[in-house]
C-alpha cells in the first residue's frame, strides 16, 4: 500500500486504535528511530527514499498531536525493548512515548510477555474508525506490505481482537511506569 493511502485513511478517522509487536507504531516514532527502521527494510532503501518516508512519518506525528482524534496505542513489550539503532535511540524513542502518553487523546498500553499469546492475523495493525462503523478500515502490516480490509467482517474480527488486548494489556499507569522502568535500564545501560 502506498504511504499517501495511509494519510487519507487516517485523515479521515474520528478513533485510531493500533497494535505493534515488532516496532513502535509509525504515528509515535522520532526521527532516529524512523530512519533506523526504514534503513533496515529489505530490499534496502536507497538513503533519498529513506528520508522522504521519514519525513513523511513525521507529518503524521505531528498531526496526531494536533488534532483531537483519540489514538489508542498498545505496545507489545518486544517492540519496547527491540533496538534497531542501538540503546540512545532506543532510549530517546521510549521518552517521546512517554512524553506522547501525557497528550489528552492519546492513549499508550503495553502487552507484556507474560501475557498469554493473542492470536493475531499480523504483527501490526491500525484500526480506523469512520464516521459510522460501516467506513471503518484496518491497515495489517505483514511481511508482504501492508494491507487494507474495509469488509465489515474483517473490521469485527479487529474489532474483537482489539477488545482481547484492551483486556490483557496494562493500564495508562502501569504502561508508563514499564516504559520508565525499560527507559532507565537502557540508560544505565548506555552511560
Amino acid at each position: 500500500m502506498h504511504f499517501l493511502e495511509v494519510a487519507e485513511v487516517e485523515g479521515h478517522a474520528q478513533g485510531l486504535s493500533a497494535y505493534t509487536m515488532a516496532f513502535i507504531h509509525g504515528l509515535l516514532q522520532t526521527d532516529a528511530y524512523a530512519s533506523a527502521i526504514f534503513a533496515r527494510s529489505y530490499p534496502r532503501l536507497p538513503a533519498h527514499e529513506v528520508d522522504l518516508r521519514v519525513g513523511f512519518r513525521l507529518r503524521r506525528w505531528h498531526i496526531i498531536r494536533s488534532e483531537p482524534t483519540p489514538f489508542a496505542a498498545y505496545i507489545h513489550e518486544a517492540a519496547l525493548r527491540m533496538r534497531f539503532s542501538g540503546t540512545k535511540v532506543q532510549a530517546e524513542q521510549l521518552g517521546a512515548l512517554l512524553e506522547a502518553s501525557e497528550q489528552p487523546n492519546i492513549s499508550i498500553r503495553v502487552v507484556t510477555f507474560d501475557v498469554d499469546t493473542i492470536p493475531l492475523p499480523s504483527e501490526n495493525f491500525t484500526y480506523v474508525e469512520g464516521p459510522i462503523q460501516e467506513l471503518d478500515t484496518v491497515q495489517a502490516d505483514s511481511g508482504l506490505g501492508s494491507l487494507l480490509f474495509d469488509a465489515p467482517a474483517h473490521t469485527a474480527r479487529f474489532r474483537s481482537l482489539l477488545a482481547q488486548i484492551g483486556s490483557a494489556a496494562l493500564s495508562e499507569e502501569e504502561s508508563r511506569e514499564f516504559i520508565r522502568s525499560i527507559k532507565k535500564d537502557m540508560e544505565s545501560q548506555n552511560a
